[in-house]
């Protein structure tokens, strides 16, 4: 299939990297040739050189997938986290014209394909939670809003993150006796391969640059909020209050008061399980009521779409 016939979404985040390469159908519809993926290309987390060089691995992955040797293609759209940075901007700009990514070529926010998935119209708001937080909206006027997303130092509130580091808290509160006996003890001590609470120190502070990694430690809470644990209970019922105001703030500034819009949400801690129905609760206990409430599992789908889009306006 000819070059021009080619598009490419790609997903990236504090976690992974995911890139579809897919053929544009004559009457807009596209089908995926080859998937790739790779590292995070979030530059926070991992910094520019990893940053770029995951990018480049997930989109040679997606031209392996569909057997095709990687060349210039009509339109590639890239929504990565801290892309709404200037200077992220300026690199990844940078990189997509000296790697010849494409002919047209966008780079927005990590929320645009959850918002491309969910809102068939366009317009309404986006939920991410997995290493980062944040949430994202567009009216029907074209205004956008965003609240949350200010990083792991001050920030990311209800995040993967952020629910492994209130772990860890809770573990060692309840070491010293300052809190509660919770199930996190013994799964916390597992998962890091030590034997003591004190040990802690030395098995996650050298490796704390390692985001993604702790992030992934929510699913401890997860998994003990399952067996009862009212320390992880806790936990989560702070998380999705925290991402319910990120809504409600996104939500007031558009003047969705109404409830006439379309909610997406996607990321490892809102897809894993054990929020969702929290999430609801806080939402409707701020009178927030969204017309579609639905979960984007693939955000790099919407990211195609866009890319199509793109290719369809040249």
């Amino acid at each position: 299939m000819a070059a021009e016939r080619r598009i490419l979404g790609i997903d990236g985040g504090g976690s992974k990297t995911v890139a579809w390469l897919a053929a544009l159908e004559p009457d807009g519809k596209s089908t995926v040739l080859g998937r790739g993926s790779s590292g995070a290309t979030n530059i926070q987390s991992v910094g520019t050189a990893t940053a770029v060089e995951n990018l480049d691995h997930a989109v040679a992955a997606a031209f392996r997938g569909a057997n095709a040797d990687r060349d210039e293609v009509a339109a590639a759209v890239l929504c990565l986290a801290g892309s709404s940075r200037e200077e992220n901007q300026r690199i990844f700009r940078d990189w997509a014209e000296q790697a010849r990514l494409a002919s047209r070529f966008d780079i927005v926010s990590d929320a645009m394909p959850v918002l491309a998935a969910a809102a068939p119209q366009g317009w309404g708001v986006a939920l991410i939670s997995g290493t980062g937080s944040f949430a994202f909206g567009r009216n029907a006027a074209g205004e956008t809003a965003r609240s949350g997303g200010w990083g792991f130092l001050f920030g990311d509130e209800g995040s993967g993150y952020w629910i492994a580091v209130a772990a860890l808290r809770a573990v060692a509160q309840a070491a010293d006796g300052r809190g509660p006996e919770t199930r996190l003890v013994e799964a916390v001590l597992d998962y890091l391969g030590i034997r003591e609470p004190l040990e802690m120190v030395s098995a996650v502070y050298p490796d704390a640059s390692d985001r993604a990694r702790l992030a992934s430690m929510a699913e401890l809470v997860i998994e003990a909020d399952r067996e009862d644990d009212a320390v992880a209970g806790r936990i989560l019922a702070a998380a999705a209050a925290d991402l319910a105001a990120m809504v409600a703030a996104v939500v007031r500034q558009l003047g969705f008061d109404e409830g006439d819009y379309p909610l997406g949400l996607t990321g490892g801690v809102l897809l894993g399980g054990g929020l969702l129905d929290r999430l609801e609760a806080e939402l409707h206990r701020r009178g927030v009521f969204p017309s579609i409430f639905s979960t984007v599992p693939q955000p790099v789908a919407g990211a195609v779409k866009l890319a199509a889009e793109l290719a369809g306006n040249a």
